[in-house]
């Protein structure tokens, strides 16, 4: 019965507050059953998280105002874990290349009569330094006269066209991977000693793109030879405000993206 309510007090006939009783003793037992209910069914609940590999309901104790001393450092607190935890700054000297060493000398006139040699204190300071490669290919050039032909060295790889390797990887690099217009890529390059236009970015961007294409053709092919069965995926993205998906077939070797305007079957069989 519902604690600090008396019945008794009731103005009415027996037979009303019988009722009243029998009413608020069936609300009662309703309350106990529905506890015993959400008890059973958060049980079920987390027997089902875990058969998924999850974590149920924390079982969380009520306070105590007795305070213990751990006894063990295995806390459960993730603040107390942090915590105990001091955290290491890894040194980034042992991944910087040393490209040449300088001896620095203290000026001896500034020295004192009693001053002795005690070593190096190395200091090292990071810079970049940005030059042309121009190359000025000076090639053989024959001339038969029976076959009235004339036979020309190639040039090496990569530097056919008027720009180099490095040029393209630059120009590329910074589109695609830095978010660079074309305007600005050649007055970088201006600024470096490589005079070329835009239209010659464009040219290299819409070229070597394409040999990006085959590449990943080719990998892709490859990807899906390696295993027996593939993994794919898709989510949404957006093509010039058109909504599309991006398709993502991998395996533990590969992964490929394909960006159609469908998901459908007949696109997942294009994919693959």
């Amino acid at each position: 019965m519902l604690a600090g309510f008396d019945p008794n007090q009731i103005q009415d006939s027996a037979g009303s507050r019988q009722a009243i009783v029998m009413l608020l003793n069936l609300v009662e037992d309703l309350k106990s059953e529905n506890q015993k209910l959400c008890e059973q069914n958060q049980r079920l609940y987390d027997e089902i998280n875990r058969l998924k590999g999850e974590q149920g309901k924390p079982n969380i104790k009520p306070h105590s105002k007795k305070k213990s001393k751990p006894t063990s450092t295995d806390y459960s607190s993730e603040k107390e874990r942090h915590r105990s935890q001091k955290r290491r700054k890894q040194s980034k000297k042992e991944k910087i290349k040393i490209d040449q060493e300088r001896v620095l000398e203290v000026d001896p006139e500034t020295l004192p009569e009693d001053a002795e040699f005690k070593g190096y204190a190395d200091v090292v300071v990071q810079d970049i330094k940005i030059e042309t490669a121009n190359v000025l290919f000076r090639k053989e050039k024959y001339y038969s006269p029976s076959q009235h032909k004339v036979y020309l060295a190639e040039l090496p790889v990569g530097y056919q066209g008027q720009f180099g390797p490095g040029i393209k990887s630059w120009v590329v690099v910074l589109y695609f991977a830095m978010n660079v217009t074309e305007p600005k890529i050649k007055t970088f390059l201006e600024t470096v000693g490589s005079y070329i236009s835009t239209g010659q970015i464009s040219k290299i961007l819409h070229e070597e793109v394409g040999r990006l294409h085959t590449e990943k053709e080719a990998i892709h092919a490859a990807g899906l030879r390696s295993t027996p069965w593939q993994q794919i995926d898709d989510t949404a993205a957006r093509v010039n405000g058109q909504n599309q998906y991006t398709h993502v077939v991998c395996n533990p070797f590969y992964t490929a993206y394909f960006t159609k305007p469908y998901k459908d079957r007949l696109t997942v069989l294009q994919v693959l």
